[in-house]
């Protein structure tokens, strides 16, 4: 875990109070200090409060960040705190106006222990879902997005389980879902709204199983749900979809020709394999996938609520595309030229989108490559950073499933350990 900048870095504020043609004691009296402590700054004999932190950052016409040293993208929740200027104390009293804070008895010390990566007191502390409700409030007493405040506690507490937020849910389906479901026919309606409940259903249980510490599937390898088994009933028994479909009137072996119809307008997707069943042998067996656009169709149609949105914490469409290009090029990492445009100030290591904007991610990083011997750089490469391969490894089954066209082959092994 990187350590947390405190306070400021005594050469950059030399520099910068240099630069700017001040002396010391035009220094203080801006800041509100004496010019002995401003002296004790410059030489690291003292740390100045959060506030006294941003008022030298004011009166020197910077960030905090110029001062601490802080790359962008690199920050901690003590840096965040500082960044903002308050104290433990008014930190922990802001947390307890919300609910979370409250029920999670913040204390300045409990707001300590989390900034240092220890254990925090109170059971409630280790469950991510509860953690999750005190994202919010903690953003606003900061001032800044829900998503850098996940991000620095990923990197502040690292090995443990990140926050989980809640989603955002979409209210209104689509005229275009609503239109693939009015298409079919009833019997296409039936399969494609039980298929949809089947899904829900094992993602629950998968779910369930996560937050009970027990093994859980992978969402790739669960999205394909058993439909038929090439083998008699009466040997091998029904799928679980087979039940639901038997349990609304469909008990006619028209399986194929409909799950087939499906699939043409992309509402499915099917497969097959083989298994060793305890009672029929070797068998056959048919699976389907629900596909988004079946999901959507299915849910816009039976007037369920929809899928909820990302949470805020989670990369659009175009940046998990960036990153996930860089994570497959792990570990040699992408070639400097092949990494460029806007997306770095949203996820490089240094970059801020605009003057006074929010400073970047931080989930890639341009690394040197020595030379044969280390006599000099050969060249540069882009590689996750430690908070990058976390987020791929923490998150990627999600974006697996909402931007299932984008290629992440290969990236199940990303942990958050450099190799």
């Amino acid at each position: 875990m990187p350590l947390p900048l405190r306070g400021v870095d005594p050469a950059r504020l030399t520099a910068r109070r240099v630069e700017l043609g001040l002396t010391c004691k035009e220094l203080a009296a801006q800041v509100g200090v004496s010019p002995r402590m401003i002296f004790f700054y410059e030489e690291g004999r003292h740390t100045p409060t959060p506030l006294r932190l941003e008022r030298l950052a004011a009166a020197l016409d910077c960030e905090t960040d110029v001062l601490t040293g802080t790359a962008r993208g690199q920050e901690t929740l003590v840096d965040l705190r500082y960044a903002a200027g308050l104290t433990l104390e008014r930190v922990a009293e802001l947390l307890r106006t919300s609910s979370a804070g409250r029920e999670l008895r913040v204390t300045a010390s409990k707001v300590s222990a989390l900034e240092k990566g220890r254990p925090v007191r109170g059971r409630r502390w280790l469950d991510p879902d509860m953690t999750g409700q005190l994202v919010g409030p903690l953003a606003k007493a900061y001032g800044v997005p829900v998503r850098m405040i996940v991000d620095a506690w990923m990197r502040t507490r690292d090995g443990e389980q990140p926050p989980t937020l809640a989603t955002r849910q979409k209210s209104k389906p689509s005229a275009k879902a609503l239109t693939n479901w009015q298409a079919l026919n009833e019997r296409q309606q039936i399969y494609l709204g039980e298929i949809m409940r089947e899904d829900r259903m094992t993602a629950t249980e998968m779910w369930m199983r996560r937050v009970q510490r027990l093994p859980a599937l992978r969402a790739q390898q669960w999205r394909a749900l058993p439909l038929a088994v090439h083998a008699a009933s009466s040997v091998v028994g029904y799928t679980r979809l087979q039940e639901r479909l038997r349990r609304r009137g469909v008990h006619d072996p028209g399986a194929g020709s409909t799950v087939h119809a499906l699939e043409r307008r992309g509402l499915l997707v099917i497969t097959e394999d083989t298994i060793e069943h305890p009672a029929g042998g070797t068998v056959g067996r048919v699976l389907v996938e629900i596909t988004r656009r079946g999901r959507a169709a299915a849910q816009a149609g039976l007037g369920e609520p929809r899928n909820p949105e990302p949470a805020a914490h989670l990369l659009s469409e175009w940046l998990w595309g960036v990153v996930a290009r860089v994570a497959a090029a792990e570990p040699a990492g992408l070639d400097d030229d092949q990494l460029a445009g806007r997306s770095l100030f949203f996820i490089g290591v240094g970059y801020r989108g605009k003057t006074g904007g929010r400073p970047s991610r931080g989930l890639v990083d341009s690394v040197p490559v020595m030379a044969p011997g280390g006599t000099h750089v050969a060249e540069y490469r882009w590689r996750l950073t430690r908070l990058g391969r976390r987020h791929v490894a923490e998150y990627l089954d999600i974006y697996r499933e909402l931007y299932s066209h984008i290629d992440v082959t290969g990236l199940d092994g990303i942990t958050d350990e450099q190799p």
